[in-house]
């Protein structure tokens, strides 16, 4: 069986794009926008999109579970970006050729410092023993979450290392139409990416928990799957997202037969995000935290919360609300 959940690079969307001159709908202060055309990219093609997978695109951010200090720890995704010297002779060569193509990095000088301990995505490439930035001028890559870094808090809260659980969002074993929030071994989530989803997390766009009372969950990628999805066509996918219930979704990921992944956003298709009623906020959810002779050494996070709400359901994801 095909593993899902491995998302290491940017994913590009299953149609060719266009840039237009116009201001982003997804980014403030960028001033052009990424459309999808109507032809299909011909890489989507050669995957044979039409026989892949389709899952939910998740509004969160991007996390990785793998080997810290000879455990099973929880990065958090920080892309290395070029100083502001660099930034403008890259925005400058961008200008003026209406592409990247061309452009030449000092990788030794013109990128911000990171982390000791961040390392590289998985497939960045290297030359000369330096990593090489993507088209974005990024260079995407991981670093630990470590419980005193008050940067990644909200990440924090979903692990606990000291009983190596991690709570997760994802589709109930006992019900197609009902999700469930669970404890997870991060031993068993080794080497693969999630995505951190919650109250503080770009704008809750799930109406999750509450400013007095935040909640975060991970899920898997490709861990939600849509149910009848749409065929793999412009005009049809542009009627889903806005008439059907299951598209009140950010996007639409394929995992395709070879592994090779495709998305499409929204804002490709020129349409709104978030809604204001989304399709994951609306599924019924039951709680599966149980006491494992473990959980009084849960510290003060998500799971020991979750564990005084265990058997509970809720009609909607968003109507979870943690006991006092």
């Amino acid at each position: 069986m095909r593993r899902l959940g491995f998302v290491q690079q940017k994913i590009p969307c299953v149609f060719v794009t266009d840039v237009r001159e116009e201001p982003s709908r997804k980014r403030q202060c960028q001033h052009f926008q990424v459309v999808a055309t109507e032809r299909m990219n011909p890489v989507a093609l050669e995957a044979n999109v039409d026989c892949s997978l389709a899952t939910e695109k998740l509004d969160g951010t991007c996390c990785y579970v793998t080997l810290y200090k000879g455990q099973p720890f929880l990065w958090a995704r920080l892309d290395r970006k070029p100083n502001k010297h660099a930034e403008r002779r890259f925005k400058k060569h961008q200008h003026a050729h209406r592409s990247c193509h061309g452009f030449t990095w000092n990788v030794e000088e013109d990128f911000k410092t990171v982390p000791d301990a961040w390392i590289p995505a998985h497939k960045v490439k290297h030359v000369d023993g330096f990593p090489v930035p993507d088209e974005h001028g990024h260079i995407p890559g991981w670093v630990p979450v470590e419980k005193d870094n008050k940067q990644y808090c909200w990440h924090s809260s979903v692990v606990d290392y000291q009983v190596g659980q991690a709570l997760v969002l994802g589709p109930s074993a006992d019900d197609k139409d009902e999700l469930e929030i669970t404890a997870v071994s991060l031993a068993d989530l080794q080497e693969q990416t999630l995505e951190l989803i919650g109250t503080n997390i770009n704008g809750n766009a799930y109406g999750l928990g509450s400013k007095k009372q935040p909640i975060h969950f991970l899920v898997s990628h490709g861990g939600i799957c849509i149910r009848n999805p749409p065929p793999v066509e412009f005009q049809q996918l542009c009627s889903w997202f806005q008439k059907s219930p299951e598209g009140k979704v950010e996007g639409i990921v394929w995992h395709c037969p070879d592994g090779t992944l495709v998305k499409i956003h929204r804002h490709h298709l020129g349409l709104r995000w978030p809604e204001d009623d989304t399709c994951l906020g609306n599924t019924p959810v039951v709680v599966r935290v149980p006491e494992n002779g473990t959980n009084d050494a849960h510290d003060n996070n998500m799971l020991a919360f979750f564990l005084a709400l265990n058997g509970r359901r809720f009609s909607r994801l968003r109507d979870v609300q943690l006991e006092p």
